[in-house]
């Protein structure tokens, strides 16, 4: 029989709700392009900045917080969407996801930018480790472990890489299971790592239009990036299937 769980006390109930009204007043400022400060949400929640400190001590803290939220509620919603393919489709499930990724920046790009364009010290440990738990980055490399589980698409062995890349894939610090794939096999972890940054940057110069508007108008710069990976990823003989699959989804807007 398994261990009974404490039950939640009352002031753990408050402060959980705390917490989960400060990420919503959040989230508010930065959709009407209010500035994002321990002043602004403690004022919106009729507090006093002081009282916020309990919660939050500093703005990094505040930050943090509301962009690890940000970003895991944010995956529910590419997940959801993405299970109207079933779980022995991963590639299709990717297709949609990574058009609904997209969608998100497109549409909150302060929500975007606060998640995936808040800069980390080189000395901060502590806070590079907390972006290993990003929970997109987590959907999305569990994504290309399932596929590469299906079609075994090559990846460079270790002694391929150069040493610091070897270093940085023999111990990773991205968000990314590693455990469980075998040390002569980390090489795949290269291929999580690139893939990301091509879907990343073309979301981030759209997003933050960076881009000629009427290739982000058109979405044509992201689907061209979209395919260009399918062959890395041993998708090539999908390509229709999964190229009618991702202009659905674009076309959904």
């Amino acid at each position: 029989m398994g261990h009974l769980r404490a039950p939640v006390t009352r002031r753990e109930k408050q402060r959980e709700a705390t917490y989960d009204e400060i990420v919503t007043v959040s989230a508010q400022l930065l959709e009407e392009g209010a500035d994002l400060s321990l002043r602004a949400v403690a004022a919106r929640m009729g507090m006093t900045a002081p009282a916020l400190y309990r919660y939050v001590a500093s703005y990094q803290q505040l930050v943090d917080l509301v962009a690890f939220e940000l970003d895991k509620a944010a995956t529910a919603q590419w997940a959801d969407a993405a299970e109207r393919f079933p779980e022995d489709d991963p590639a299709a499930r990717l297709t949609v996801a990574c058009v609904h990724f997209r969608r998100w920046a497109l549409r909150k790009p302060r929500e975007f930018a606060l998640v995936f364009a808040n800069p980390i010290a080189e000395a901060d440990s502590q806070r590079r480790e907390l972006l290993t738990l990003s929970t997109s980055g987590h959907y999305f490399t569990d994504l290309l472990w399932a596929i590469w589980e299906q079609r075994r698409f090559p990846f460079p062995a270790l002694d391929e890489l150069d040493p610091v890349v070897r270093e940085a894939v023999l111990d990773p610090l991205i968000p990314a299971k590693a455990d469980h794939i075998p040390t002569g096999d980390r090489g795949l972890l290269w291929i999580y790592m690139r893939a990301w940054s091509a879907l990343y940057g073309v979301v981030t110069l759209e997003s933050s239009g960076h881009c000629d508007p009427r290739v982000i108008q058109s979405g044509q710069l992201f689907r061209a990036t979209v395919l260009d990976w399918l062959g890395p990823l041993g998708l090539a003989e999908d390509r229709e299937r999964l190229l009618a699959i991702l202009d659905e989804e674009l076309a959904r807007g």
